[in-house]
């Protein structure tokens, strides 16, 4: 089945993108972010290098010695892509993004069911290229949110990319109220996420599993508030519970002690 929902909506992350990158001044392209060693630049570079793999074109040959940080073959490459691209100006990269990224709506937009039902590795895991398309969504959003921040260009958080993303995040919750969180046998949690997404979430734990459900079977333990920044903070790993409430402060009505259990362990991306 080709995922024209998924194609559109990709499409337009991609085009937010290229409307913050040319807004950009050479200054704000090299910009910190929530990323270790990451500018506004290295953003866009990384997501370059991964779309031209997608697209069949060669990775770069360029080798750093990989940060501290990173801890995995995966996050060794995509510090090759990024250094390969830091002695250019941020508009020198937009402009290999904007190409790149024409040409890959053209491929997309041509291709068919089995073009897209072609197995691949995932970052989740073996799947097809649809599935990969699928997760592509959460990964582009999430670095536009991570340069917008850096400079200060709040956008695109009411957006079809914004809803997938949380959406998307949103699948791990009861792992963090459940098995992180401890919360107990028939206790349950409510998030309620507001702004440009909102959700309502009841994660209830019964029969030792912690599971969305419509409505609590008792009163519960806590109440969460979060707006939806500060919920892709926490569940991208961006920034800490304690660094989120200096600047986005939950509301907690309940146990403020389970409560800082579930927001202190909030990170879905580990």
């Amino acid at each position: 089945m080709i995922p024209t929902t998924t194609i559109d909506t990709l499409e337009g992350c991609w085009h937010s993108l290229t409307g913050l990158g040319a807004t950009l001044t050479e200054a704000q392209w090299k910009a910190a972010t929530d990323l270790p060693g990451w500018t506004v630049q290295d953003n866009l570079s990384h997501l370059i290098g991964v779309e031209r793999a997608l697209h069949g074109l060669p990775a770069t040959s360029h080798r750093i010695a990989a940060p501290g940080h990173v801890r995995n073959p995966i996050g060794e490459m995509n510090e090759h892509e990024v250094d390969s691209r830091r002695a250019l100006t941020g508009a020198e990269v937009l402009v290999e993004w904007n190409d790149l990224v024409r040409d890959r709506l053209v491929e997309l937009r041509g291709g068919d069911d089995e073009y897209f039902a072609r197995e691949m590795m995932t970052p989740t895991g073996p799947g097809t290229l649809a599935d990969f398309l699928h997760i592509r969504v959460l990964d582009c959003w999430l670095h536009e949110q991570d340069m917008r921040r850096a400079v200060g260009v709040p956008g695109n958080m009411s957006s079809a990319a914004a809803e997938h993303t949380i959406d998307r995040l949103i699948r791990t919750v009861p792992i963090v109220v459940g098995k992180r969180a401890g919360t107990p046998e028939g206790g349950s949690v409510v998030i309620d996420i507001t702004g440009g997404v909102q959700r309502h979430l009841v994660c209830e734990v019964q029969n030792g599993r912690a599971a969305l459900v419509d409505s609590p079977t008792s009163a519960p333990l806590v109440t969460i508030g979060l707006d939806a920044e500060a919920f892709v903070m926490l569940a991208a790993g961006r920034r800490t519970a304690e660094q989120v409430a200096a600047t986005h402060p939950p509301t907690i009505t309940g146990d403020t002690d389970h409560a800082q259990k579930v927001l202190t362990q909030f990170n879905m991306m580990i």
